[in-house]
């Protein structure tokens, strides 16, 4: 009991981050482009890491030298548009679709592991996925509201941390978690440099830092309050405790931005929810531990 009460507070650490980000994120882009967002992101996060491992640098050294640049290049590339998609939507569409369809990500992991791992494709797969479709449906309600870019985005998104994660698993076999996150934060700072230079770059006003730093900060935090709520319990007993972060961001849509409370997203994504929680009684689920885990930086 002590372990899950440990893990519920991790959990809304976890919850009370990507709030915080999701809101800061949407700030941010009121002036910049996501792949402005995206440098600055990836800035902070390559400062914070830098100093960390400038720290545990004075007890024994940390390697960062990557057994597999190859594969984590092609990470780095599938993370970096994910997230971008993830910023993309955020802007397009109300808060609790992006988190409702953002809960397909463990039923993609389900569904390309196969391809990915070379996993088995079994029924139980099968019946995850014709689920989670069915809550994407109920959520997005095609027919009776205009679907736009942003839903698709969002999709795209689940998809892309979806790959983010299978392919972490093959790259931790090798390498640390400060060697992962130490590239991921560089290459993908230098691809939206890049990206935001040929897309004409603005610097930031200064009523924006502030968002800013935020954005940077509770991309890290969530990701550590997540992992650290995993270590304490299975994945099967966070999964439900994840599920708040949904009522919870319609109200702060509700409040900042006037967006409606829909009933058909809350059931939409307990369809989604419902399709996780079969994926992740199997006995033999991807990843228990880290298969909310969307973005491991």
């Amino acid at each position: 009991m002590g372990h899950q009460i440990k893990a519920a507070f991790w959990m809304g650490g976890a919850i009370l981050s990507f709030i915080t980000m999701s809101v800061a994120g949407r700030a941010v882009q009121a002036e910049l482009s996501t792949f402005e967002l995206m440098f600055w992101r990836s800035l902070i996060g390559l400062v914070l890491i830098c100093g960390v491992v400038l720290a545990l640098a004075r007890r024994r050294p940390v390697p960062l030298r990557p057994t597999r640049p190859g594969l984590h290049a092609l990470r780095h590339v599938v993370h970096f548009a994910g997230q971008n998609l993830w910023f993309y939507a955020l802007m397009l569409i109300p808060l609790a679709q992006l988190v409702a369809l953002e809960f397909t990500m463990p039923i993609w992991v389900a569904l390309l592991a196969p391809l990915v791992l070379g996993e088995i494709f079994t029924r139980r797969r099968i019946l995850v996925a014709l689920l989670g479709f069915a809550g994407v449906l109920i959520v997005a309600q095609p027919g009776t509201q205009a679907l736009n870019i942003g839903h698709l985005a969002a999709l795209g998104a689940a998809v892309g941390f979806a790959l983010n994660i299978m392919l972490t698993k093959r790259i931790m076999r090798e390498d640390g978690v400060l060697c992962v996150l130490f590239w991921m934060s560089l290459s993908q700072g230098l691809m939206a440099l890049a990206l935001s230079l040929w897309g004409g770059f603005t610097w930031p006003s200064s009523a924006l830092w502030g968002w800013i730093a935020l954005v940077g900060v509770t991309g890290l935090s969530a990701h550590y309050a997540l992992t650290s709520a995993l270590a304490l319990a299975p994945a099967t007993t966070v999964a439900p405790m994840e599920f708040l972060r949904l009522p919870l961001i319609a109200l702060v849509g509700l409040w900042l931005y006037a967006e409606a409370l829909d009933p058909l997203v809350f059931l939409g994504a307990g369809v989604i929810l419902l399709a996780n929680w079969i994926n992740l009684r199997r006995a033999d689920a991807v990843l228990p531990r880290q298969i909310l885990s969307r973005r491991p930086d």
